[in-house]
């Protein structure tokens, strides 16, 4: 199983031991786009600060960000799972999990970012802000800078299993999969019952507590029916309409939530 999680806005500080080493993360077919990114967005955070958080969309609040990058490349490196805070990651809560299930998180969550394109929880990453929907100078919308890497290197990350695909819409077009992949990829909404309405918060949430579920139970659904009759045995509710067509179509789930919490 193979879940795709979007990253936060809010991230931890970087820590104090030895800086990113580009060539050590995960999925290495990924490496020239990173290097490009990351080459950008240190020269322009360096430069004018009042161009850089116009390109960021950073508010006055937010200026420190702008200097924060300037320092990725000597910043001390933390796994990405400390790195990412935030609603779904509270929720998630990777630090209490047992070994076996940080084992299984290791293997399954791939973190998507306009940075570092896609990471493992346990790459090692300095704090950042560069999110999906940034349109670099140089390269463009970081979204179209990343569909051409990402068509070669997530197909083999995807393997032959569950593709679970967590992601907000603008990560998800960073990589859409297609054919046969499709057809064993299962997105999914969190709903508000009483008004089928997604409310950002909670859909956070429960999408990270949902990700805990799987993880804690050891449950690794093979397909989208699977993971339907999984969560179902965790306690979700689940409607699902199986794409219409045949396979190479991505399934939809909805899983409602009466409370918002």
């Amino acid at each position: 199983m193979l879940v795709l999680l979007p990253p936060s806005e809010g991230k931890a500080s970087s820590g104090r031991g030895a800086p990113l080493k580009l060539e050590s993360l995960s999925l290495p077919g990924l490496t020239p786009a990173r290097e490009a990114v990351l080459g950008e967005l240190v020269e322009l955070c360096a430069g004018d600060e009042e161009k850089a958080r116009e390109v960021l969309g950073l508010s006055e609040g937010l200026r420190a960000e702008v200097g924060k990058n300037t320092e990725l490349l000597t910043a001390g490196a933390r796994p990405a799972g400390e790195i990412y805070t935030g609603v779904l990651y509270d929720a998630l809560d990777l630090a209490s999990l047992d070994t076996a299930a940080k084992r299984r998180a290791a293997r399954s969550l791939l973190v998507f970012s306009g940075l570092w394109g896609a990471v493992r929880v346990t790459d090692r990453i300095p704090s950042y802000r560069c999110s999906m929907g940034v349109k670099l100078p140089g390269l463009g919308a970081l979204g179209a800078h990343w569909r051409a890497p990402m068509a070669e290197a997530l197909p083999e990350a995807a393997g032959d299993g569950l593709v679970l695909d967590l992601r907000s819409s603008a990560y998800a077009a960073a990589w859409k999969p297609k054919g046969e992949v499709a057809g064993r990829t299962a997105s999914v909404r969190v709903l508000h019952a009483p008004t089928r309405k997604v409310v950002s918060h909670f859909n956070k949430a429960t999408k990270g507590r949902i990700v805990r579920s799987l993880l804690t139970a050891g449950v690794a659904p093979k397909g989208p029916a699977e993971l339907v009759e999984a969560l179902r045995d965790l306690g979700y509710a689940v409607e699902v309409e199986p794409p219409k067509g045949g396979g190479g179509k991505a399934w939809m789930l909805d899983v409602l939530v009466d409370e918002i919490h």
